[in-house]
């Protein structure tokens, strides 16, 4: 038997048997995020990434007919202004802010900060994220109250 042989296939041992066997997997239900509330609210968190990108491509799209000249734009904003829209944004917007809290709440576990040798409790770490949020907030108010 030379190397061709092999290569090709046709040198075998007859007595081989192919065998694979078939490894347990457990079967889950789909909805088996539904039974504990903290897998819940993890596909939630996960499922509201959708109105994040939703609201990325609706700020680049205001951004894009923003340029096209005022009266697209005030067509655009007169579609915003439809009561079907606004029901969606506010939906978006509970979206959002049920996104940004239990990512905030998941930043102690994954930034752990030392100072000297000491850990930075996860208060701490979860007041400077909720601080920065509504100083953020406040900036963003003050400027839309000042025009």
């Amino acid at each position: 038997m030379n190397f061709s042989e092999l290569a090709a296939g046709k040198a075998k041992n007859p007595r081989y048997v192919l065998y694979h066997p078939k490894s347990y997997r457990k079967r889950y239900p789909i909805f088996w995020w539904l039974k504990k509330l903290p897998y819940g609210q993890f596909i939630v968190r996960e499922l509201t990434s959708l109105a994040v990108g939703y609201v990325a491509v609706l700020l680049m799209l205001q951004v894009w007919v923003l340029s096209k000249g005022p009266g697209t734009y005030e067509r655009f904003q007169e579609i915003l202004a439809t009561p079907a829209l606004r029901i969606l944004h506010g939906v978006v917007l509970l979206a959002l802010i049920f996104h940004s809290i239990t990512w905030f709440n998941l930043a102690p576990k994954a930034l752990v900060l030392h100072l000297g040798r000491k850990r930075l409790p996860d208060a701490a770490v979860l007041a400077a994220h909720y601080a920065a949020w509504l100083v953020a907030t406040g900036m963003v108010a003050w400027y839309l109250m000042r025009t």
